[in-house]
């Protein structure tokens, strides 16, 4: 017997969280169109600590209330080319991070990426949609709290 688990609807923008991150309520573009989750990140560098390689970032910038001046250190982390909203190829840094999003947690590979001229600094594509949601682009905020 095959059970079905029901879609959650999400609109084209949600409040998001990434919670090993220790960011809250983030607000996220809805993208059908992108393939993949893309955070907004800047002085983004690898160090090394013997063998081993290191990514330092921190999310967001000073620009986003939410910004903390942080740095995050990854030790599991790649590298892949990635098309960015012009079209362009670009190298950019890979982590495997949760999102929680309409109740669910999900653990997907998130890219590094400088949104900063962007609205949102937050893109979420059709990997982790495919993953039990369903986009209604005339609303936003489905998930939210009530």
């Amino acid at each position: 017997m095959v059970i079905k688990k029901k879609k959650i609807w999400v609109g084209r923008s949600e409040e998001i969280n990434f919670p090993e991150l220790n960011l809250n309520k983030i607000t996220a573009k809805i993208d059908t169109g992108a393939y993949s989750t893309a955070l907004h990140c800047y002085d983004v560098y690898e160090m090394r600590e013997g063998k081993e390689k290191i990514l330092c970032f921190k999310v967001l910038d000073p620009s986003f209330s939410k910004y903390k001046n942080e740095e995050i250190h990854y030790r599991q982390f790649a590298r892949k080319k990635i098309k960015n909203s012009s079209g362009e190829n670009e190298t950019r840094y890979i982590i495997k991070t949760k999102i929680e999003m309409g109740g669910k947690t999900i653990l997907t590979d998130v890219s590094l990426a400088d949104r900063g001229n962007m609205k949102f600094p937050v893109l979420i594509g059709r990997k982790l949609l495919a993953k039990g949601f369903l986009v209604d682009v005339s609303k936003t905020n489905l998930t939210k709290e009530k």
